[in-house]
């Protein structure tokens, strides 16, 4: 008759992994709600929609709003790690959006300024003697 083979483990081995798997809970359940980052993209998506994102950069500004909203979810769903990274994609995407907003307003002017240029020499040209 055989003897069945056990396998011990060290006392210091498991204490090392209980340890560990204590602290992977301790650090996923201490994760705050990521209240102020939500507050912040919030805001930055608002300035955005004031800037005219909506006109001039409307893809980035829906991706923005897209993010912002799984990020709310998440907030639901208390996968605060979660709520925090696509909190902080969708301020990341609302202050590009803001950006091209504002680059294509001034690129706008730039235009109306080169027409209007144009418009006041040919008028000095057919002034002249």
């Amino acid at each position: 008759m055989s003897t069945p083979i056990t396998i011990t483990t060290p006392r210091h081995v498991r204490a090392w992994a209980a340890l560990c798997g204590a602290g992977l809970l301790a650090a996923c359940a201490s994760m705050p709600p990521p209240t102020e980052q939500m507050a912040v993209s919030t805001a930055a998506l608002t300035s955005a929609n004031a800037a005219g994102a909506g006109q001039w950069a409307p893809m980035e500004l829906r991706s923005a709003q897209d993010k912002l909203d799984r990020a709310r979810l998440a907030m639901i769903d208390k996968n605060y790690e979660q709520a925090l990274w696509l909190a902080q994609d969708a301020q990341v995407q609302a202050q590009l959006a803001e950006k091209k907003a504002g680059a294509g307003k001034a690129g706008k002017a730039a235009d109306e300024l080169r027409e209007a240029s144009r418009v006041l020499s040919e008028e000095l040209r057919r002034k002249k003697p």
